[in-house]
């Protein structure tokens, strides 16, 4: 006779429309110095429309002693939420930090910023002892950089960027197929780079670059990780461009333009006239 996996968890719902899951991570998050939540056994907790998950902790695995009512709870800012804390480490005050769900389910949890560029979050988060940037990381996303032998084409504005029968290709649930490019492959005097960056939980940080007088091309189009994390260690100094602002051809076909979430971030962008 067989019984199930004993650490097989189900992704639970609340009427609230939560959806949520124990998660087995050691996680601990930080401001300055000081240990804010050290947790065994976090929840993770989607909310709706909401792409990405978040933690919520057991009350007695948080510094609740560094824990204020919020002076201007940010009501709305979460699915039913209508407790907020404001947190103040060494007389550092950080509003709206922290809040609780209202679902029974996750009664007792404590749930906080991660985005420090918010003024709102911690300074640092670690997953057993690695450290964790943006949002925690989806244990149903996958992100997979395979090497491949296709022929792939990078157009702006009808001008070749990029020229690669060596490209890494990396699909990542939800998100088109990025083309990952080698620099030997690029027209990188067409490029310069810009002091721009992000972080993604399962890549890294990217630098980025834009196209040279390119005034009806989106600015940080093209991007590229220096030091990408291990699970994506193929992408490393290779370029990528986003296919929602350029022309792709792969075998010979075009590509259709995707629209995704960057989509109207990228024709937001200062300098773009498109």
């Amino acid at each position: 006779m067989t019984t199930p996996f004993p650490t097989a968890r189900a992704v639970r719902a609340t009427p609230e429309g939560l959806l949520w899951e124990p998660s087995e991570r050691w996680v601990r998050g930080r401001k300055g110095d000081v240990t804010v939540v050290d947790s065994r056994h976090p929840v993770l907790v989607w909310e709706p429309d909401v792409p990405v998950p978040l933690y919520a902790f057991p009350r007695e695995e948080v510094r609740q002693d560094l824990l204020r009512p919020a002076k201007n709870p940010s009501t709305g800012a979460h699915t039913g939420s209508l407790i907020f804390y404001d947190l103040e480490v060494d007389g550092d005050l950080l509003e709206n930090a922290a809040w609780t769900f209202p679902a029974d389910d996750l009664a007792g949890h404590i749930a906080f910023e991660w985005f420090r560029r918010s003024g709102k979050g911690l300074d640092h988060w670690y997953e057993e002892e690695e450290e964790i940037f943006i949002h925690p990381r989806d244990p149903h996303k996958r992100v997979d950089a395979v090497p491949s032998s296709r022929h792939v084409q990078v157009e702006i504005g009808g001008t070749v960027v990029a020229d690669t029968h060596r490209p890494v290709l990396l699909f990542e649930t939800g998100l088109p197929t990025r083309y990952y490019v080698p620099r030997e492959d690029v027209r990188l005097d067409l490029l310069e780079p810009t002091d721009h960056s992000t972080g993604c939980p399962y890549k890294g940080t990217a630098a980025y670059w834009s196209l040279r007088g390119g005034t009806d091309v989106p600015p940080n189009v093209v991007w590229s990780y220096a030091a990408p994390l291990p699970a994506v260690g193929a992408v490393q100094g290779l370029l990528a461009f986003y296919n929602e602002a350029v022309d792709i051809t792969m075998d010979g076909e075009r590509l259709e333009r995707p629209v995704t979430p960057f989509t109207k971030a990228l024709s937001a962008r200062p300098g773009n006239r498109q």
